[in-house]
């Protein structure tokens, strides 16, 4: 089921659900251009990601996450946005750096690490907002 989805297929979620966001509508050059990879590798990807219900696929159509796969993609990014603001924001990562080991951490990180690194974000955020008066 999804809980064993490599991180590879979560980068595909991921990239699908914020192509989703900025253009309306994904395909599969979209994801190739995107991720930088062939489209007959986003073909393979996308078979297993429509296996799992986590996406709907017609052969030359649009890409649409399902429900689950919304859901899905939408944690892999928030988990995203929190690790790039615990680097950029806590560490001083400068933001593509931050952006790309965000992206590599996201995969590995357990969900009691990614509650306390959210509480440590929030926490760090107020003390600068009081700080700043």
């Amino acid at each position: 089921m999804a809980e064993t989805l490599t991180s590879s297929m979560e980068n595909y979620l991921e990239t699908i659900k914020n192509l989703e966001t900025d253009k309306g509508v994904v395909r599969v050059k979209n994801v190739a251009q995107e991720l930088k990879v062939k489209m007959s590798s986003v073909s393979g990807a996308l078979e297993t990601l429509a296996k799992e219900r986590l996406i709907s696929h017609e052969k030359y159509g649009y890409i649409q996450l399902t429900d689950q796969g919304k859901r899905l993609a939408e944690a892999i990014c928030s988990r995203h946005r929190t690790l790039f603001k615990f680097l950029t924001e806590v560490l001083g990562v400068d933001p593509k750096t931050a952006n790309e080991d965000a992206c590599k951490m996201e995969h590995a990180v357990s969900p009691m690490v990614l509650e306390k690194l959210v509480e440590l974000v929030e926490s760090f955020s107020q003390r600068k907002q009081n700080w700043r008066g």
